[in-house]
């Protein structure tokens, strides 16, 4: 079994910045992907950024505002946010793609952390 543990949410001012983590635990032999979505009220979860096999992808949405990376070792996944709006408002959630040590291949989530842009 796999645990993501995300950090890093809260209240923030349009135009402020935040930093998401989401650590990883358990029953890992690789991570073949780890990234962001996130699902805002009455709307549908959706990709933000995700990293896979060194290589970035970002909705269009947050493009030249939102930054994926990733530590290796601490199997751990950052997503550093500027130029924050209210649209971006919303639950984030942590997702990974995770090999085990049995060669078993399954997708963890996860519980979310809330991102409020407000004045």
């Amino acid at each position: 079994q796999v645990q993501l543990v995300e950090s890093g949410g809260g209240l923030v001012q349009p135009g402020g910045s935040l930093r998401l983590s989401c650590a990883a635990s358990g029953s890992i032999f690789s991570i073949n992907a780890m990234g962001w979505y996130r699902q805002a009220p009455g709307k549908q979860r959706e990709l933000v950024a995700v990293l896979t096999s060194g290589r970035s992808n970002y909705a269009d949405s947050v493009k030249g505002r939102f930054t994926i990376s990733r530590d290796n070792a601490k199997n751990t996944v950052y997503l550093q946010m500027n130029n924050l709006g209210p649209e971006d408002t919303a639950v984030y959630y942590c997702h990974a793609n995770v090999r085990s040590f049995r060669q078993v291949v399954n997708d963890y989530w996860g519980q979310g952390t809330q991102v409020t842009v407000s004045s």
